[in-house]
Formats: C-alpha cells, structure tokens, sequence
C-alpha cells in the first residue's frame, strides 16, 4: 500500500515537474526588442505624439486612391464647412421641434458614456441573432419607451429578465443612431465614401469597368477610418461587427448585410434632415457602401500595412522607408540594409524617408527631396509608356499643371498655371518635396520684374 501512495506521488511530482520546465523553457525575448501586443501600437502612438504628420501620411494616400476636388479635400480636412445634401426649411424645423428635448444619451453628442450605455443594447442583441426579422421588425413602443428612459438615467439594465424583447433594443439602437446630432460617419466624410463606392479595377487599355476593385476600397476606408473621432471609430467598429454576425446569421434571421444597410445608411450616413428625394440617385450607393462596410468590418479598422511600418520605422529609427515601388528603382544598387512597404496598391505618393537620421531622430531634407524627385521622374516616365487611354491623358494633365523643375523639357508640355490651393495627389506631394524651390524662383522672377539684380 506504501509503495502504491509513493508511485502516485512520484507521478504527481512528475507532472508537477513538467508544468514547471514547460514554464522554465519559454525563450526569453530579446531584452533590446520590445513587445508590442498592438500591431497598430505604432500608429497610434505617431498619431497622438505627431498628428501633423500623421495626418499629412494619410491625406496623401488617400487622395491616391480617391479623386477629391479642392472643396471636397477642404471638406475632409476640416478646412471648410461640409456641404451636404439637404432638405426643406419645414422639415429641418420639425426635426428641430422633434429634437429639442434631448436627454443624457438620445439626442446628445456622442460621448464615451454614451456608448457604454448603448453597449448593453449591443451586448444583448448579439446573444439574440437568431430572431427572424432583427433590425427590420419593430418592436413595442411602451417598453421602447421604458428602455429609453433607462438608458437616459444611465441606469444599468438587466435585459435578461424577459421585460424586453430583442425588437425593442434593435429599433432603440437605430433610434439612438438617428437622433445624434451628426450622422455617426460624420457629414465631412459624405463625399469620401461617393468616391470610394466608385472605386473599379481598369481593363488593359486603361479604361475603367464596372468591377468593384475590393482591395482598393477596403484600403481606402483603413484610411479614411483613421481620421474619425474617437468616439465616431468607438462605436462604429462596436455597430458593424454586430451586424457582421447578423449578417452570418442570416439563415436564421433572414436579414442579409444588403438589408441591413438598407435599415442603418439612413441612421449613419444620411445627412441629418433630408428625405430620399433630396439625395439624388445617391441611395443606392450609399446602401451598397454600408453593405460593403459590414461584409468587410473585420479588415477596416486595421491600418493598411505600409502606414503600420511607416509608423514603426519612424520610432526604431530606420535609414530607409520605401514602397514596392521604390525597391524596383534601388534594385541593383545595395547600400545597406532596405526596409520595404509592402502596400496593396503602393505608389511613390507615400511617404520616403531616405538617407540618414539625425541624432534627433530628423530627416536630412536634400536627401529626402533627391530622392522624391528620382520617385517623381520615375513615376512621369511610367506614366508616358502607358498605352494611349482616358486615365492617362488625365495624369498626363495632372502632372502638366505642377511646376516640376525634375522633368526635362522634351518630355513636358509648357507649364498650365494652377492655384496654389489645388489638392491634387501630386500637387501635394510636389508642394512637399519641391515647395522651396519653387519659392525661390518665384521670389527671383518677382525681384526680376522689378527691375532688381539678383546676382
């Protein structure tokens, strides 16, 4: 019996023994590398320590992917008021009349209260996918009623009980969603998401088709998802994984991602007070956008890899930040270690850091500016071999209208005179690279004019 007892310790000893090791044995990570659990960690921490230059990384990728007109950037940026669709003097005021009473969650600013009492709505509704109807059947407006007076007293709610029905919390959540004072993807972002939805791969001549290019779109709103407040993102990415899961749910609900988006565009991307008349055609548009958003939710709210790599190299100090792109030109020339941007759709109107950094962690400009006028010649160059199209008549007109000291005359037509506000993608990029020389030679022809010697 002895021996027995001892046989079983020494079995739990050993089992003890193997935790410990398997424990023990864990490779340390490297003392010099830190761990960062956040992949986007980088990025969030280049947006909140340097949002300048967050801001300009991400404007100029966006305005490679998406045509936006000087007022619509202007729009975008928070430059000038955004210009929505919208409706008669008498319905704006009814809603005003409507809306007037506002309480501590329906009807005020989004805030991170807010969104936590509407969390509940959300945290019930998806243990509850499988109700037929979801979304679309309305539930009973006196415990809507009571739900809502909860909520305004920020009140924690138990909807486990069986006091409500999962009809009630869906339409109080399109009912809190409608009643923000500004739709949840923000009225400066309307036009972005027109563009966006316009987004189409090109056949081989260059010519555009009718085929959604999915890659660029869901990049493109990566992107533009980085510019929304806090709260806006917040609750936004909380709204579509929910409907993600209805919509994967559909064989039991009925309610595909096309139906709910034909149920929430109204609540989160119509400009407030208008009618379906007033958004010309746009309807259709805007559902299939939203559609596209909860059919690809679980990808949006990453950042696309070459920001998340422009981010980290910033920090760890690397010598060179290029795109795909960039490592053609260089191949062929090794002088050192390269660090590439792998981007969906990359083009040199990323940012480049090249050559060496200070102690300071700054870039050397005449470095930096070479090697974006190499980017830019190379671009022109690729642009000129493209077969004869629309598209490239258009960059061919874009790149005509930037004063662009790198092109040599044979291959320019003389220079169109643009407005200094213009927003194209390459304007930006040329103001930021070529902006003092261009300055400078202004300043001389101005002094020369004047009947002054530079010299």
């Amino acid at each position: 019996m002895a021996t027995k007892n001892n046989s079983q310790n020494n079995l739990r000893l050993d089992r003890r023994e193997t935790k410990c090791s398997a424990f023990l044995c864990r490779e340390k990570p490297d003392a010099n590398q830190p761990v960062i659990f956040n992949p986007d960690f980088f990025v969030e921490r280049l947006k909140h320590e340097h949002p300048q230059t967050f801001l300009d990384l991400v404007l100029s990728n966006i305005t490679r992917l998406i045509d936006l007109p000087g007022e619509e950037f202007a729009q975008l940026t928070g430059e000038s008021e955004p210009k929505v669709p919208s409706s008669s003097g008498f319905l704006r005021s009814f809603h005003f009349r409507k809306r007037k009473e506002k309480g501590l969650i329906f009807g005020a600013p989004l805030t991170e209260e807010g969104i936590a009492q509407i969390y509940q709505l959300i945290e019930y509704l998806s243990k509850n996918l499988h109700v037929e109807g979801l979304f679309r059947v309305p539930g009973h407006s006196l415990r809507q009623a009571a739900l809502r007076e909860m909520l305004n007293t920020a009140a924690e709610i138990d909807l486990e009980t069986g006091d409500f029905h999962p009809n009630d919390a869906a339409t109080l959540l399109k009912v809190y969603l409608g009643e923000l004072p500004e739709p949840l993807l923000t009225h400066r972002h309307y036009h972005a998401h027109l563009k966006i939805g316009e987004l189409t791969h090109f056949d081989e001549k260059g010519n555009k088709t009718n085929v959604p290019d999915k890659e660029r779109q869901i990049e493109a709103f990566q992107l533009l998802f980085m510019l929304l407040p806090p709260t806006n993102r917040s609750l936004l990415k909380l709204l579509l994984d929910l409907l993600y899961h209805t919509a994967r749910s559909q064989h039991m609900n009925k309610m595909s991602a096309i139906n709910l988006a034909t149920m929430f565009a109204p609540h989160i991307i119509w400009p407030k007070n208008v009618t379906a008349s007033d958004l010309q055609g746009n309807i259709e548009k805007l559902n299939n956008g939203v559609a596209f958003l909860i059919r690809h939710s679980q990808k949006l709210f990453k950042a696309p890899v070459y920001i998340k790599e422009y981010a980290r190299l910033f920090y760890t100090g690397s010598k060179t930040l290029q795109s795909n792109d960039d490592l053609t030109l260089s191949s062929g020339s090794k002088t050192g270690s390269i660090a590439a941007i792998i981007a969906p759709s990359p083009s040199p109107s990323m940012r480049s850091i090249a050559g060496e950094t200070s102690s300071t962690g700054t870039i050397k400009p005449s470095e930096n500016q070479s090697y974006t006028e190499s980017c830019l010649r190379e671009l022109y160059m690729q642009v000129n071999s493209m077969p004869e199209s629309a598209k490239k008549k258009k960059l061919i007109r874009q790149f005509e209208k930037q004063p662009d000291p790198t092109f040599s005359a044979e291959t320019r037509t003389p220079f169109i005179k643009r407005h200094w506000r213009s927003r194209s993608a390459g304007g930006v990029i040329k103001r930021k690279a070529l902006g003092g020389q261009i300055s400078a030679a202004k300043e001389n022809g101005t002094l020369q004019r004047r009947g002054i010697n530079c010299y």
